[in-house]
Order: C-alpha cells, then sequence, then structure tokens
C-alpha cells in the first residue's frame, strides 16, 4: 500500500519541457509539463531565445501541457508576440478549452497595456485651414449672439421675461457714474498728453518747410475726426469693458444670472440695458470732453515750443475746422459704445465656473473690442472720404 508521501509525489505534476523538431522548413516546439508560477521560471530562458530569427512559421503544440495558468500563458504569448514582431507566422495546435480562454485573455490584456500609437498631425496647409475654419464658425456664433443682445436691448428695459417694461434710472445714474465721471481724470490726462505730442512732432516737422502754423490744421482734424473719439473708446473699452465682462461674468460663474431666469426677470434687461445705455450717454460726453483736453495741451505745446500764441491758434483753428469735422468724430461714438456694450456684455454671459474662464473672456472682451472699435473707424473714415464728409 503507497503511503500519504509517495502519493502526492505520483500525483505531482511533471516540470515543464519544451521539444524543439524541425520538420519541413517549420519549427515544431512541443510543450508539455505544468507551465505554472511555481515552475514556470525553468523554461523562461529558453522560450526568451525562440522567435527571434525570422526562419519560417513556428508551429506550438500545447497538447502536453498538463496544467496552466497565467504564467504560462504569459510565455506563451510573450513567444508568439516576439516571433510575430520578426516576421515568423505563429500556429498553436492542441490547447483545450481552458488554455485557449487563458491565452485570449492574456492576449486582450497584452494589446491593453500598448501605449497608443501618436496620433498623426496634419500637415500645415490642413492646420491652418481648422484653424480659419475654427475662427470662422466661432466669430459667427459671436455674431448671432451679439444681435441677440442687441436686439432683446433696444426693445427696453424688460425687467420681465416678454411681460412688462421697466426703466431702471437708479442703475443707469450709477453706471453712468462709474463709466463716464469716473473715467475723467484719466481720460483728461491721456488726451492732453497726446495732443501735447501731437502738436510738438508736428511743429518739429513743420518747422524745415516754415509751416509751424499748420500744426493747428494738423492737430484740429487729426484729433476732432479721428483721435479723440478713438483713444476714448480705446480707453473705455479697456476700463469699462473689462468691468462689464468681469461682473458679469462673475454673477455667471455664481449662477446669479440663471436666478434671475427662475424668478422671471430677463438677465439683458436687468444687466446689460443699464450699462449699454450708460455708455450710449458717457462715451460721448468723455469724447467732446477728450477732444477740449486734446486741443488744451496742443495749444500749450504750441505756444512754448513754436511761440504760437493761443489766441491765434484759436483763431487759425476756426478756419481749419468746420461743423463737419466736430461731427464726423462725434457720429462715431454711439456705434463704438454700442460694440464695446454688446462685445463686453456677450464675453461676460460666455464665462464658465472657473475663474480661469472669466479670465480669459475678461482679456477676450478687452481684445476684441479694441480691434472692433479701430476698423468700425476706419470703415466710417472710408465712408466719410467717399460721400466727402
Amino acid at each position: 500500500m503507497l503511503t500519504n508521501l509517495q502519493r502526492d509525489q505520483g500525483n505531482a505534476p511533471s516540470r515543464p519541457a519544451i521539444e524543439e523538431v524541425e520538420e519541413e522548413g517549420r519549427l515544431i516546439l512541443r510543450l508539455s509539463g505544468a507551465w505554472t508560477t511555481r515552475n514556470v521560471a525553468e523554461v523562461d530562458a529558453s522560450m526568451n531565445r525562440l522567435g527571434g530569427e525570422p526562419d519560417g512559421p513556428i508551429v506550438l503544440d500545447l497538447s502536453g501541457i498538463e496544467r496552466m495558468d497565467t504564467a504560462g500563458a504569459w510565455l506563451v504569448d510573450r513567444l508568439v508576440q516576439r516571433a510575430s514582431a520578426s516576421g515568423r507566422k505563429v500556429y498553436i495546435q492542441g490547447q483545450s478549452a481552458s488554455m485557449e480562454v487563458l491565452l485570449s485573455a492574456i492576449q486582450e490584456a497584452a494589446e491593453r497595456a500598448k501605449p497608443p500609437e501618436p496620433e498623426r498631425r496634419p500637415n500645415f496647409v490642413i492646420r491652418a485651414l481648422e484653424g480659419l475654419g475654427r475662427l470662422v464658425y466661432a466669430g459667427f456664433q459671436d455674431f448671432l449672439g451679439a444681435m441677440h443682445i442687441l436686439g432683446a436691448t433696444l426693445r427696453g428695459g424688460q425687467m420681465k421675461l416678454g411681460r412688462g417694461h421697466s426703466i431702471n434710472l437708479a442703475a443707469i445714474f450709477h453706471q453712468i457714474d462709474r463709466m463716464g465721471v469716473g473715467a475723467i481724470p484719466v481720460i483728461t490726462l491721456m488726451s492732453t498728453i497726446v495732443g501735447a505730442i501731437v502738436a510738438q512732432q508736428g511743429a518739429f516737422q513743420l518747422r524745415f518747410f516754415g509751416a509751424e502754423i499748420f500744426v493747428v490744421d494738423l492737430v484740429g482734424i487729426l484729433v476732432l475726426r479721428e483721435l479723440g473719439v478713438l483713444l476714448t473708446a480705446i480707453m473705455i473699452a479697456g476700463r469699462s469693458g473689462s468691468a462689464i465682462t468681469a461682473e458679469i461674468g462673475s454673477m455667471k460663474m455664481r449662477e446669479e444670472v440663471d436666478a434671475l431666469k427662475v424668478i422671471g426677470l430677463n438677465p439683458i434687461g436687468v444687466l446689460v440695458f443699464p450699462r449699454l445705455l450708460a455708455l450710449l450717454i458717457a462715451l460721448p460726453c468723455l469724447t467732446i470732453l477728450s477732444d477740449f483736453a486734446a486741443l488744451a495741451g496742443a495749444i500749450f505745446i504750441s505756444w512754448t515750443y513754436s511761440g504760437i500764441s493761443p489766441a491765434s491758434f484759436i483763431d487759425r483753428l476756426h478756419v481749419a475746422i468746420d461743423t463737419g469735422t466736430i461731427l464726423a468724430g462725434l457720429i462715431k461714438a454711439p456705434f463704438m459704445a454700442i460694440v464695446i456694450g454688446v462685445i463686453s456684455s456677450l464675453e461676460g454671459l460666455k464665462v464658465g465656473g472657473s475663474a480661469e474662464s472669466l479670465g480669459l473672456h475678461v482679456t477676450a472682451s478687452v481684445v476684441k473690442s479694441i480691434f472692433v472699435v479701430i476698423i468700425l473707424d476706419g470703415m466710417f473714415a472710408i465712408f466719410f472720404a467717399q460721400i466727402g464728409f
């Protein structure tokens, strides 16, 4: 009678082995024994050297394997991958159903573990066209949003969603105080310095031709038609436009805009209408102030640098400009105010839920407003030149 130890030894699985046979140009590998975690290290080195040379197909005969676990299946899959990479075909035969399931699982896991192939970037022309298309589409969407805001604003206060109109005078005067009265010091200082610089540089160049008196014409036409309104609009875009975007954007982040909709109020009427109307009132007034400040700076520099007295400057100014020159600058102011207010409000309503989004849209608001204001000024200049105004 066999003892328990003898029975255990008799039932113990045999050690893993590999038999290599060359037959008709094929390498036949007959695997036998127990390919388990406990003893698979014995054939690791042998399996590692096989399959690397492209010498023909390989046939893996697994019929002699008594037992196989994940470690053994991984060795077999590693051999298959190495042979496939070297261009050799591998055929597996004699596997049991459980071995087939295990080998499939190991192969799927190996495929998932492979790093993804780097995405092939298109050439420069395709990327440039793609960027242009995205830019045009984004511009079209911004245009639709701006027209929606402008149309809703032109209908009036609209405090209730489609149910009545109400104009909050207190909110409008508060915004005029912030955007108009609060901007007087910086607009006055900036315009005075710019007018003085234009007068000094103009006088310096005209001195070579003995025509310093014409610096009055230069300053008067340039400031009243172009620089006064343009510099004021740019300053308002950077000062008040960014504030509008930041205020509406922060309310959007805290979901206060959604809360207005929930209680039946129109966010355009509550938030945008007072600010846009305040800009329409403040920007023309600031333009007039900017014109006077620039002319004052030019008078001072012309007096001290070129010896042109204030009385002579004003007399020459009456000859150089007319009512059309003044109106050419003032007509632009309301349109620039609308552009700044609509773009700033639109960017504020596009803010997401993060501080980074707020910063990006404030930056975009200032850049877009200044860009469109300059384009608008150029279009007015061309239009006025065509009609002789």
